[in-house]
């Protein structure tokens, strides 16, 4: 079919589409055999109606329309294939010319991506952190694993560090009991942190009957940050009794028969876990910097799409945690955003920098005509089911309900041209030593980025 584009800038383009009447006849054909199979019209069998009956009774234009609409997608596609165009969003379309028993013309006008200089890869150079101490955090590891296995033993002694608690709260501003503030039978370990400021020294010293006075700052409930003054009962005092690390103890909390065998099998795992972090941030970093290297214009209507999508989804998430925005700056502690102007400017920011991310990626699978193998698609499925704890088969059948395939292939599709990115990209840990990149880590999603409030 005869096509022309016009590019009216960068990021979009206008398509003139000619459909000749012999390409057009057989949807007309099929309009006017679907309409006969439609109507009742007397003298005529179903399905046998005349098609100058038809043009008579609803009228030429009906099946002309109908024949257009069904032309009109492929017309569409194989203009965008002849003129080496890559739609980034759905046309917008306008029938310019229709002349009877000769052809169709329409205009699209769409936004495409444009024209991209990309960098050799070889020039991205990022650093990251360097792996955190595997001991520690294997330790750290087996300590939690104790304190999950421990036993509590009341005692008739003052309560110190390290003592399991049960507490009452009572909370009071200028006088008055605060209803969402009041608490009972509440079991806390001195010391673990997570609740009131101020209560791991209120608690301390305290036997069980005995009372203590301090002030803090609410967490959790409608009162999150509100100061209010803390009165706090302790009504028993236990002791925490860790298991000894032995054999018996490897037995209870794994699947080997000694403390050696358990530890080393923990090692491999916390090793490749802290691997994988540090792999991720290289990919973060790596991908960041193609994104800063590479100068495009972004469609309008697209990039107005996305903001609206990432505000629409920090509304649900602040709506889901009972919060207001000015409400989660002020009680959220790794929030930089001091009001809600800049905090809505980081997302904004955010929001473009994915969207020229996945525009780049797509080019450069483009470019490397990556594909995706069925393999690599059922172990995203599976992913996905490990993540939501839900079953494969569930994920399966969402993907298939909602129509995720092929988002879900481009998302496979970007995270192996990331993949051949980082395989040339310089990556060293901030002691100077190159990190292993390469293969590149399947977990991880290109696409995606931690939105704030995530925590809210």
């Amino acid at each position: 079919m005869p096509s022309t584009v016009e590019q009216l800038s960068p990021s979009r383009a206008k398509l003139t589409v000619e459909i000749p009447f012999a390409d057009l006849q057989p949807h007309l054909t099929k309009a006017y055999r679907e309409i006969a199979q439609s109507v009742t019209i007397p003298g005529f069998r179903k399905g046998k109606v005349p098609s100058a009956v038809i043009d008579q009774r609803f009228g030429r234009g009906v099946v002309l329309q109908e024949a257009i609409n069904a032309a009109l997608p492929t017309a569409y596609g194989e203009a965008v294939d002849a003129n080496k165009l890559v739609p980034l969003g759905d046309p917008e379309v306008e029938i310019t010319k229709l002349e009877d028993g000769d052809l169709v013309e329409f205009v699209a006008e769409v936004d495409v991506r444009p024209e991209l200089t990309l960098p050799g890869f070889d020039s991205l150079a990022v650093t990251v952190d360097v792996l955190a101490d595997l001991e520690s955090e294997v330790d750290s590891r087996i300590e939690m694993m104790r304190e999950r296995f421990a036993t509590t033993t009341e005692v008739d002694r003052p309560a110190a560090e390290g003592d399991v608690v049960t507490i009452d709260l009572a909370g009071t501003r200028d006088g008055e009991a605060l209803a969402d503030a009041t608490a009972e039978g509440i079991t806390y370990k001195i010391g673990s942190g997570g609740m009131l400021d101020g209560l791991d020294e209120a608690v301390t010293g305290l036997s069980a009957g005995e009372s203590a006075d301090f002030s803090s700052t609410l967490v959790g409930g409608p009162l999150t940050g509100e100061p209010a003054d803390i009165h706090v009962t302790v009504s028993k005092v236990s002791e925490q009794q860790l298991p000894d690390l032995d054999d018996e103890f490897a037995q209870l909390v794994s699947e080997f028969d000694t403390v050696e065998e358990m530890r080393a099998d923990l090692t491999t795992g916390v090793e490749q876990m802290l691997r994988a972090e540090q792999l991720n941030n290289a990919r973060d970093k790596v991908l960041e910097d193609l994104v800063g290297q590479v100068e495009f214009e972004l469609p309008a209507k697209l990039l107005a799409a996305e903001l609206e999508a990432r505000h629409s989804q920090v509304e649900e998430q602040l709506k889901g945690a009972g919060l207001t925005l000015e409400r989660y700056l002020e009680t959220a502690e790794d929030e930089e955003a001091d009001s809600p102007e800049a905090f809505w400017a980081v997302v904004d920011s955010r929001a473009e920098q994915s969207l020229r991310a996945q525009i780049l990626l797509d080019a450069i699978a483009d470019e490397h005509e990556v594909g995706v193998e069925q393999h690599e698609l059922t172990d995203l499925i599976v992913r996905k089911a490990q993540s939501s704890g839900s079953t494969p088969e569930q994920e399966l059948q969402h993907m298939m309900e909602h129509n995720h395939m092929s988002a879900w292939m481009q998302e496979i599709r970007r995270n192996k041209a990331l993949g051949l990115i980082l395989a040339q990209a310089t990556v060293t840990d901030t002691d100077g030593a190159t990190v292993e990149v390469a293969p590149a880590a399947p977990e991880a999603d290109a696409d995606e980025e931690a939105e704030a409030p995530a925590e809210a």
